[in-house]
């Protein structure tokens, strides 16, 4: 497929009965949770789980949340959401974007972009990204951009 980044994480996704609405299509609130799942499994496969949050006692905290709907998808619609961290200062902030494909014709449904920030969990606050952070985000930057890993 042809994507808007290069080295996509992706996860393939179905509408199944639950997704769809009144107007026999999937609901935009969906597409949400979709990429909420892809954030994490990406952010697992690159090495920082829930677990890790916690023992840190930081989170990256969507500050902000873009979709460009497209196109509908259907009931049993082969698809796969790609996502990528695309931006990141090295202290608090990062940008991470999807791109959602229907399989049978390469068409882009949806387009999502989220603004994130490093939170302290116990206090919401803002913080810089621990090290940990650092060394499992900043490469993945690097690769989805073509800028040199800071």
């Amino acid at each position: 497929m042809d994507w808007d980044y290069p080295h996509p994480f992706t996860l393939p996704v179905t509408p199944q009965p639950g997704d769809i609405d009144g107007l026999n299509h999937t609901n935009n609130a969906v597409y949400v949770r979709w990429c909420e799942q892809a954030g994490w499994a990406h952010s697992h496969h690159l090495g920082l789980t829930l677990d890790d949050y916690r023992r840190l006692d930081r989170a990256m905290a969507i500050r902000r949340g873009d979709y460009d709907y497209l196109l509908p998808t259907l009931l049993g619609e082969a698809l796969t959401l790609a996502t990528w961290l695309v931006a990141g200062d090295g202290k608090l902030a990062m940008e991470r974007r999807f791109q959602l494909k229907r399989d049978s014709d390469g068409a882009t449904v949806l387009r999502g972009r989220w603004d994130l920030v490093c939170i302290e969990i116990a206090s919401g606050r803002p913080r810089r990204m621990p090290a940990e952070f650092l060394e499992a985000y900043m490469p993945a930057v690097a690769q989805a951009t073509g800028a040199p890993a800071a």
